[in-house]
């Protein structure tokens, strides 16, 4: 909004710093390039402060994920390596107790050969087993006649041992 100075009785306006002189115009123009040019360099101090640790930040942490994606890297390549190492030792011993069950295998058929040997070893021996039940037979018969023999001895004892209590007593020796 342009304002009319020639009006009576409105005050004149104060004299700038670059007003009254020659030129005026091009030295306000560099009067504005130069204030923008302060305001520039207040503002980039400003943002220097800003981004230039952000920057040293950034550059840290991008060096440190770094680091972790190699340190990453090289677990991954030592796992890899220790996957491989274990599935050839664990091939080597999966073929080792393929080996033994076979061995395993081939005994247990051997035990059933030799079990079907005894089973039938066992049935010849069932005349055996009817001689073992006649003997035992007879030692009943011998325990009950040591028993009655025995009870035999014991009435012996009781009958004898009283007569010669009595006759004890004459005897002088």
């Amino acid at each position: 909004m342009a304002e009319n100075h020639d009006s009576p009785g409105a005050p004149a306006p104060a004299p700038g710093p670059l007003e009254g002189r020659e030129g005026s115009g091009a030295q306000m123009n560099a009067y504005a390039i130069d204030r923008l040019s302060q305001a520039f360099e207040t503002s980039a101090k400003r943002w220097e402060l800003i981004v230039y640790p952000s920057l040293f930040a950034f550059i840290i942490l991008a060096a440190y994920g770094f680091y972790l994606v190699f340190s990453l890297a090289k677990d991954v390549h030592y796992l890899a390596i220790s996957v491989d190492s274990n599935m050839t030792v664990l091939a080597s011993n999966m073929q080792a107790i393929s080996d033994n069950v076979g061995q395993m295998s081939a005994n247990v058929r051997t035990m059933a050969v030799s079990v079907e040997s005894m089973s039938r070893d066992v049935s010849t021996l069932e005349p055996m087993l009817t001689s073992m039940e006649t003997i035992d037979q007879a030692i009943q018969a011998m325990t009950y006649s040591t028993a009655h023999m025995r009870d035999d001895m014991a009435v012996m004892n009781r009958s004898i041992s009283r007569p010669m209590n009595f006759m004890n007593w004459f005897m002088p020796w």
